[in-house]
């Protein structure tokens, strides 16, 4: 019996299985819209509009990102729920800082920290809720 043969067979007479491995690839993410650069407003469903960019140029440590809701007339609203997401997508996962509520200023501003840990491209993932049902979710790119 050659080596192969029995570095495969001599597992299965000991009672062990042997890795599983999966026919079919992953299924990729779902691919969201990147948005216009900071300070354009963004349509937000049929009725509303955002405007969002960092509080500062991004820079390593601590940056706040902010995010303006209004009505096509132009008025404040602060109906929505937002959250943010940063990530390193070369590293997706390592510097994630998950899914985090932004906090909503007396000024009608929702404000969000985030922490930038090191140079290199970044993604800011925007998720807008309204009544408890998802409105829009979209990305910025940036890099530091």
């Amino acid at each position: 019996m050659n080596r192969c043969a029995a570095a495969i067979l001599l597992p299965i007479a000991l009672g062990l299985t042997l890795p599983a491995f999966s026919a079919a690839p992953a299924a990729p993410a779902a691919v969201l819209p990147q948005l216009d650069k900071p300070g354009q407003k963004i349509p937000l469903g049929g009725d509303h509009y955002f405007i969002y960019g960092f509080t500062a140029p991004a820079k390593m440590g601590s940056a706040i990102m902010r995010v303006e809701i209004f009505t096509r007339a132009g008025q404040r609203d602060t109906s929505f729920a937002v959250k943010g997401d940063v990530d390193m997508p070369a590293m997706r996962g390592a510097h994630s800082s998950g899914p985090r509520p932004f906090a909503l200023s007396a000024k009608g501003v929702y404000l969000l920290p985030v922490s930038l840990v090191m140079p290199g491209g970044w993604e800011f993932k925007f998720i807008f809720e309204r009544n408890g049902q998802p409105v829009f979710t979209g990305i910025h790119l940036f890099e530091i």
